[in-house]
């Protein structure tokens, strides 16, 4: 097991793909060898960002898309063909980048993180742990964000306080148990296969 804490001072600051507003980049991984760390490149990112403005998503073919509202509420996302309800926080909703969205929001600006990955190259999930109690991670990269106040995790007998600042990643080499102790956090986990 190797743990790094990524700190907000670390963290990077993009556009959207479309142009739209900024995210913030948390964690990311790209193609061994590649020239440049772009959208082509990419085998998986973590980032959070601000939606203040009803609007449309990025257009982003082959990319494999988990949202999760932690700040606010009362976001849709509506495609032509259906809806995702995302209007109470910590619901994770998956859809694929090259669905047609454009945002509502019902209740005024919110805060989401997103967890996206090359189709093909990586499995992703994204899950809010509420409630103390244990959780199987399976072997692969977990980042751990506390998505308010401060988030209490134990890992291989190891105890983690994480501030909403921070955000604890976890390299497994096989499948291990985090115990939420207190506090709230949003667990992301990308396996890469192939």
């Amino acid at each position: 097991m190797k743990t790094t804490l990524l700190k907000s001072e670390d963290y990077t600051r993009s556009p959207w793909k479309n142009g739209g507003g900024i995210f913030t980049d948390i964690a990311d991984a790209h193609r061994p060898g590649s020239s440049a760390k772009d959208w082509d490149s990419l085998l998986w990112r973590f980032a959070s960002t601000p939606i203040v403005a009803p609007g449309p998503f990025s257009h982003m073919p082959g990319i494999d898309r988990l949202q999760m509202v932690v700040g606010g509420r009362g976001l849709v996302l509506r495609s032509p063909t259906q809806e995702f309800d995302e209007r109470e926080p910590f619901t994770t909703v998956r859809f694929t980048g090259e669905t047609e969205i454009v945002t509502a929001l019902e209740a005024g600006p919110v805060e989401v993180v997103n967890l996206m990955a090359r189709r093909g190259a990586a499995e992703i999930a994204l899950a809010a742990l509420r409630e103390p109690g244990e959780r199987q991670l399976p072997a692969g990269t977990h980042l751990v964000y506390a998505a308010r106040g401060v988030g209490r995790v134990r890992l291989g007998g190891e105890d983690f306080a994480i501030s909403h600042e921070n955000t604890l990643k976890v390299e497994l080499a096989e499948a291990s148990t985090l115990t939420l102790v207190s506090g709230l956090v949003v667990v992301g986990s990308i396996r890469l296969v192939g």
